[in-house]
């Protein structure tokens, strides 16, 4: 692929890309190869391009066509107004779990302190958003892989947030006796078997935070039976779950003792997100 073009300009870098991945795609990767926005290739589109970035940019678009996700190639993803630092280490963030914080945002008081939990953060996009829209917040972004940690520390630095803090711990295990407002997740959910895995993005991202066990449950069964001691009176849990978890997930909720237990669709129409408020009797 790379060595049948020779000179090039940037327009017809972006037609012969098209044989082999999508417009956008192939806009995306040279934009990073020559380090400039949409609008430079649009205004510049009969610049001829160097061997140098004819062979990079061609390089880029040999990864994505092997099926690399885009996200990985250039190293960042858009979450919720955001550009995230992104590695093979962590997920994607993706568009649909825009609304479990969305949801925590119409819970959580914009003029009052509190305390939020995110557990398994990742790359830390939710735990961040939250806090840039809640800055009177102490927001705590828990995960158990040392990688994604170090990712979602460079995250809060480069996104200059200052009420994040990251800990490394499997879910709740070093938090003490900790208690707090809000507890939000986004955990593995897919089932061991899910042919899914085995198509797209998914077969590049860390299996350790999408699978969990032989229905996808385990995370979500262990989060929502562990997070009572946690989590303060009249605090909420709000969890991200797969399209058809919602019913098991409310379940789970409602025998621990909830109330407020509901379920929420994303703008695809799809259950995912539920979560449910601690009663004061809960123990």
């Amino acid at each position: 692929m790379i060595s049948k073009v020779l000179h090039i300009t940037i327009a017809q870098a972006l037609s012969n890309a098209r044989d082999y991945i999508a417009y956008t795609e192939a806009r995306i990767l040279l934009q990073t190869t020559l380090m400039v926005d949409h609008a430079y290739l649009i205004a510049n589109s009969d610049q001829n391009l160097i061997s140098k970035q004819i062979y990079n940019f061609w390089s880029l678009v040999q990864r994505r066509t092997n099926g690399e996700p885009i996200a990985y190639i250039i190293g960042e993803q858009e979450f919720y107004s955001m550009k995230l630092k992104v590695k093979p280490a962590v997920l994607i963030p993706r568009p649909e779990t825009e609304l479990l914080v969305d949801l925590a945002l119409e819970r959580i008081p914009l003029d009052l302190p509190c305390k939020i939990l995110d557990l398994g953060t990742g790359s830390g996009a939710i735990a961040i958003a939250i806090a840039k829209h809640r800055p009177l917040a102490e927001v705590t972004a828990v995960d158990y892989s040392d990688d994604a940690i170090a990712i979602a520390q460079k995250n809060v630095e480069h996104l200059n947030v200052n009420n994040v803090r990251i800990i490394a711990s499997n879910w709740f295990k070093e938090l003490s006796n900790e208690k707090f407002n809000y507890i939000v997740s986004n955990p593995p959910y897919v089932a061991t078997n899910d042919p899914h895995l085995n198509q797209g993005d998914l077969r590049h991202e860390p299996q350790l935070a999408l699978v969990a066990g032989s229905n996808g449950l385990d995370c979500i069964r262990l989060i929502i039976t562990s997070a009572v001691p946690h989590l303060a009176v009249d605090g909420w849990l709000l969890l991200e779950h797969g399209y058809d978890q919602a019913e098991k997930s409310q379940q789970l909720l409602r025998k621990i003792g909830f109330s407020k237990i509901f379920s929420c669709p994303d703008l695809a129409g799809i259950i995912r997100v539920s979560g449910g408020r601690r009663e004061k009797f809960l123990q």
